[in-house]
């Protein structure tokens, strides 16, 4: 059997595949659609978790898997990032957060292929759990409150927690930087 045709893989896979999907659904003026957008999104989201604990417990870590996991997590929030702003969903103030999370992702992923380029192993952290974590609830909050046509508790609250995840960006952010800085 091909060592990167695994479970975890195609899971991860999948979830890269649904992103177009669901940026489609996301511009729909059918709550429906919308909502079977967000339920798409929290399963992709859900599946971030599965695909690493599988390949761990089933002894089914790949250099694919390893390469392919957190560029599908930052395929997938970027771009409904961009759609959400698009869409209105993300406006104003709330904006900041979200240029955050953006900017944040694509400075760390060149830290991170900058420190393994001198043979530096950046460990995920802790933090940068609950940072992917708390950016995929927020994004599902935000989604499902556009499903139930701007229900503005849903959509304050998935508001408060985006600012919530751009904090947690910072801070997991801050601990690479510093081991970039020991490096350089």
């Amino acid at each position: 059997m091909n060592r990167n045709l695994t479970i975890p893989n195609i899971i991860t896979f999948i979830r890269i595949f649904l992103i177009p999907l669901i940026l489609y659904l996301l511009f729909s003026d059918d709550s429906k659609i919308v909502l079977l957008a967000g339920f798409l999104f929290i399963i992709s989201s859900i599946s971030d978790f599965f695909d690493g604990y599988l390949a761990r417990t089933l002894n089914q870590t790949s250099k694919l898997g390893i390469l392919l996991d957190p560029i599908a997590d930052k395929l997938l929030i970027a771009s409904v990032i961009i759609v959400l702003i698009e869409t209105r969903v993300i406006t104003d103030i709330h904006v900041i957060p979200a240029i955050i999370i953006l900017l944040r992702e694509i400075a760390i992923s060149g830290l991170r292929e900058f420190l393994a380029n001198n043979n530096e192993k950046v460990p995920v952290t802790f933090v940068a759990k609950i940072k992917t974590t708390t950016q995929m609830i927020s994004l599902s909050i935000l989604i499902l409150g556009m499903g139930y046509d701007f229900n503005n508790t849903i959509w304050n609250t998935g508001l408060i927690m985006l600012w919530i995840s751009a904090f947690f960006t910072l801070y997991s952010g801050y601990g690479y930087i510093k081991k970039g800085l020991t490096v350089i």
